[in-house]
């Protein structure tokens, strides 16, 4: 056989045994979850449901598997996920309160501990916070979650309470509650609304602070009790904003300072006349999951 002939041949077996690989790898598959917008204010409270915001890591139950928001796998213990239902679920890894970068630390893993006992998944709970493929408005939707956790139990499956508040007062009252817990602010649902893809002004965030990402761009160095430490960070917006942060780092972080490249995310108080962060602080290092 002419060798040209062969060598055609062989490129096509190559070619078909390659098709065929390819089609045995899963495909990533990203949720089509909805995300909240800043508060605005509201005339009747009584319309919303009100809950927590967690600060934990999003994650998504399509029925099989837990999912990040941009469809990588979570490697979860076996056990974490026995006994959930079939029906996709929306809602937040949740290890705590100030615990966040504990908590990223094991979701991240890439190999789960099966081994229960000494597993940094046993005390993670998924607290369940929508039913995304669900067609009926948030009011149907927060029944069917209590109806599915009673019919599926699991200690490492719950629902973020979900209350119903009577005025404006009451949801000062809340936030305030919640902030000197340490927690990170309030998420309100508009009752009537239905699960919509991408962002929805029927969810709403409320915070007692802002928050928004920067990257890293440079350091200065600590004085006095920081001394041959990290003193600040020299960080730069998507607007261009170059700003310095100096407050929020632990000592850790102080010694071993997010690496110039990376994404952090700091509160603020609002702005001055030149744009910059007023108070800015140090939160946490964005994650990319």
């Amino acid at each position: 056989m002419n060798k040209y002939v062969l060598q055609i041949f062989f490129t096509c077996i190559l070619s078909i045994h390659l098709s065929s690989a390819a089609q045995q790898i899963p495909q990533k598959f990203k949720p089509n979850i909805q995300h909240g917008v800043s508060y605005q204010k509201v005339d009747d409270i009584s319309q919303y449901y009100v809950s927590e915001k967690l600060d934990g890591v999003r994650g998504y139950w399509d029925g099989k598997q837990l999912l990040t928001r941009q469809g990588n796998i979570i490697h979860s213990p076996s056990w974490f996920t026995q006994h959930w239902p079939i029906f996709p679920m929306d809602g937040e890894l949740w290890l705590g309160r100030n615990t966040f970068q504990r908590l990223l630390s094991c979701v991240k893993k890439q190999v789960a501990v099966e081994d229960e006992t000494k597993s940094c998944w046993r005390k993670v709970r998924f607290m369940v916070f929508d039913l995304p493929k669900n067609t009926g408005d948030f009011n149907e939707r927060v029944s069917e979650i209590r109806a599915l956790l009673r019919q599926n139990p699991s200690i490492y499956l719950a629902m973020i309470e979900q209350l119903r508040l009577k005025g404006l007062s009451a949801l000062d009252d809340k936030l305030d509650e919640v902030i000197a817990a340490q927690g990170e602010g309030l998420m309100l649902h508009l009752a009537s609304a239905h699960y919509q893809q991408g962002r929805n002004p029927a969810l709403m965030k409320l915070k007692k602070h802002q928050d928004a990402e920067a990257m890293v761009i440079g350091y200065t160095e600590g004085k006095g009790k920081y001394q041959n430490q990290l003193g600040a960070i020299k960080v730069k917006t998507s607007d261009g904003i170059i700003f310095k942060i100096g407050s929020g780092f632990s000592d850790t972080q102080r010694a071993n300072p997010p690496k110039i490249g990376t994404i952090i995310t700091f509160k603020y108080n609002g702005l001055t006349r030149a744009g910059i962060p007023r108070f800015a602080r140090f939160w946490r290092i964005k994650t990319r999951s």
